[in-house]
């Protein structure tokens, strides 16, 4: 029962769905800021994945982790969570491992579009919009 969300308040979830989402709010533009500093792409990229990772957090508080687990594998929005948990790890792997600064960053950019066109696939019609949207612009 511990993996499951109604084992805590409806208040309780709301709190520490509040808290993660903003910490993640708060890593990911403190790391952006700290991308100017001079050896700033370790700590930008460091920041701005654990800003993904406590966004990504915040919402087992309201649904808990096993739902949220299921949902992210879900078939539509596999190929989502696929790249978003790779790119996690590989822009880790860029600036500890590898020391390739700008494969950090595109691992980064990588990061932000897939866990946008993840959040987009809960929203109905949305990835739909956005595809109009583009093919609109593009053509």
């Amino acid at each position: 029962k511990v993996l499951d969300a109604s084992t805590l308040s409806f208040g309780t979830r709301v709190k520490w769905f509040g808290i993660c989402f903003v910490a993640g709010i708060v890593c990911s533009i403190l790391g952006t800021a700290l991308l100017w500093l001079p050896k700033g792409i370790k700590l930008f990229a460091v920041f701005y994945t654990l800003g993904n990772i406590a966004a990504l957090a915040s919402t087992c508080f309201l649904m808990g982790p096993l739902k949220q687990l299921k949902a992210m594998f879900e078939p539509k929005r596999l190929l989502a969570t696929v790249v978003m948990l790779l790119c996690l790890v590989l822009t880790l792997c860029s600036v500890f491992w590898w020391n390739k600064k700008g494969l950090a960053l595109l691992f980064c950019i990588l990061q932000f579009l897939a866990m946008t066109w993840y959040s987009l696939s809960y929203i109905p019609y949305a990835r739909d919009a956005v595809i109009k949207c583009f093919s609109s612009c593009l053509g």
